[in-house]
């Protein structure tokens, strides 16, 4: 159902991580249906690439105007057709993403779950710019990733 085109620009082997991350994408998608509304189609795509900080940076300057380092980048899509749903791309800063893991202290593998759902979200179309959509959006993300984690360890 989930069709994930993986880029890896960061310099580092994610094959370990890409299977754990399809399973959370096809959880997600099947708990948030279409964004339309309806029935999923029957494939559902999306991008996944990892970068590093420079990287980034220079896409969150390019595309938001924003010339500063960021932990994920969401570029919606959102097309629908009878069979294909195409999401859109995520990025994810792999530095950040470790830095944060450190800072948080609840460890790599959480943190790159949190962030995966956090971009999805973004492609949904979830935002978090004022204070009643940050807490929507947070509450969502916590619901999701622990229904992901309990199925995990079942």
């Amino acid at each position: 159902m989930i069709e994930l085109y993986l880029d890896q620009l960061d310099g580092e082997d994610h094959g370990g991580e890409i299977a754990l991350l399809e399973e959370l994408f096809e959880f997600a998608v099947k708990r948030l249906g279409s964004p339309q509304g309806g029935a999923l189609p029957e494939l559902v795509e999306l991008s996944l690439t990892f970068v590093d900080g420079e990287e980034i940076q220079r896409l969150n300057r390019e595309y938001r105007g924003v010339d500063a380092i960021t932990d994920v980048l969401s570029f919606p899509l959102m097309e629908e057709h009878e069979e294909l749903l195409s999401l859109g791309d995520v990025v994810i800063n792999t530095q950040r993403l470790k830095e944060q893991a450190e800072e948080y202290g609840h460890g790599y593998r959480r943190e790159l779950l949190y962030l995966s759902l956090h971009s999805l979200l973004h492609l949904y179309g979830y935002d978090h710019q004022e204070e009643e959509e940050k807490r929507e959006m947070r509450a969502l993300e916590e619901e999701l990733l622990e229904a992901f984690e309990a199925g995990q360890r079942s």
